[in-house]
């Protein structure tokens, strides 16, 4: 035999021989033993297969290890230096035209240099609102029977006086004097190209004015018209629809608008004796200021370029729409029923107001003939005439030498829209 033990036919297990004189002879052995040993060496192949098989195995799960470990080492390095990389570029970047510099170097100039001063500009101080005041110091002089408003001031802008008063200091509800301070408000916060820009006005704007019985530039619900048509329809008619829509143009609300009217009056230095709650003048006891406090107002306002044309203005057209094929024509009626009455001096700007619990007020703004510039406030007087004729005669008794006061009679009849404003 050669070595190797045959089993049957070709087959054979190739085992390890230690001695070949102790070979076997199959035919030697009985058919029990030859199959005993058979069984034998078949489980000894079984057992040789199996051990190889798991040897392999582990091999592959090593492999597959060593490579993932591998690879997520060789991630992490990556993702460091990318990392480092990045840090370093945003702490230090050199430009392309100037050499580089060691650390040593950089150190000693961050040390030597002085830090670079700011720019002009943001030294340049913030231009601060104008305080209006005027001053009290002087000769004041009062105010005869000849005019019936309660709460009276004459204010001269040049000198920054007032020249005559009573009562100018008492709280009153400026009525719709206060859109005055709308005006002003609003022009201060848009651009002058805004005033050709469209606005469409809403029920609750046309119903404001409707439910509290305001006078009304007469817009309709669903109506596109101008800021600009807003801003005269809020003065020269004294509109409350108006006024709303003017309101929400610029703050989206009245309530948001109603706190920059109060921020303008902190900036004008009356928010000690001024406080409004809404755009449009209607009576709420938190809603005050003094005769005073609308002088300086009005002071404000005229000072502003547009404000002063819109205040001036005695007539206007509003824009062409489908409600209005011919627009609505607004009037200033203060303006237009003073105009032909003698006052020594030119009415350029005004504006009315007038609620139950205060009765008829008005401020009015005057120019001389030698450019001298005044403002009149009068306030709880008994009717609009009649509110216009004390301004009438303040103005005549401190600018025509040849006027006599004289107790006044009443004049022209009373017409609705007289009430409304």
């Amino acid at each position: 035999m050669d070595g190797s033990i045959f089993l049957s036919g070709n087959e054979r297990y190739e085992g390890s021989v230690h001695d070949t004189a102790e070979r076997t002879i199959w035919n030697d052995l009985d058919e029990e033993e030859v199959l005993r040993r058979k069984r034998a060496a078949y489980k000894a192949v079984l057992r040789q297969k199996r051990k190889k098989k798991r040897l392999w195995k582990v091999r592959l799960i090593l492999a597959g290890l060593v490579l993932f470990v591998a690879l997520a080492a060789g991630g992490i390095i990556f993702l460091i230096v990318k990392l480092v990389g990045a840090i370093n570029q945003s702490i230090r970047t050199i430009p392309p035209d100037e050499p580089a510099i060691t650390e040593t170097e950089e150190v000693y100039r961050l040390e030597i240099t002085d830090p670079e001063p700011p720019p002009e500009e943001a030294l340049e101080e913030q231009p601060k609102a104008m305080v209006y005041s005027a001053s009290e110091d002087g000769e004041i002089a009062s105010i005869g029977d000849d005019v019936i408003g309660s709460y009276v001031v004459l204010i001269d802008k040049d000198n920054a006086s007032v020249m005559a008063g009573r009562g100018y200091r008492t709280r009153i509800n400026p009525a719709s004097m206060t859109k005055v301070l709308t005006l002003l408000v609003a022009v201060e916060h848009m651009e002058e190209s805004e005033l050709s820009s469209p606005f469409t006005l809403t029920f609750d704007m046309t119903n404001y004015a409707y439910v509290h019985d305001c006078s009304t530039a007469g817009f309709a619900e669903g109506e596109t018209v101008t800021v600009k048509d807003l801003l005269y329809g809020t003065i020269l008619p004294s509109g409350g629809d108006a006024a709303v829509a003017l309101a929400c143009y610029i703050a989206g609300s009245q309530e948001a608008f109603v706190e920059l009217m109060n921020e303008k009056l902190s900036e004008l230095g009356l928010s000690e004796s001024a406080h409004f709650t809404n755009c449009v003048g209607l009576y709420d006891e938190d809603h005050y200021c003094t005769p005073y406090d609308m002088a300086m107002i009005m002071w404000a306002a005229m000072d502003n370029e547009l404000c002063r044309k819109v205040l001036g203005a005695k007539k206007y057209t509003t824009t062409v729409t489908e409600q209005h094929p011919e627009g609505i024509i607004l009037s200033n009626w203060f303006l237009r029923r003073i105009e032909d009455k003698y006052c020594g001096l030119e009415v350029t700007g005004g504006k009315t107001g007038f609620v139950n619990e205060s009765g008829n007020c008005a401020v009015s703004h005057g120019t001389a003939e030698d450019g001298r510039e005044y403002i009149c406030v009068v306030a709880g007087s008994t009717s609009a005439w009649k509110c216009i004729y004390d301004h009438v005669a303040i103005y005549r008794r401190f600018f025509d030498p040849d006027y006599v006061p004289v107790q006044r009679a009443p004049a022209e009849e009373e017409t609705s829209e007289d009430e409304g404003e």
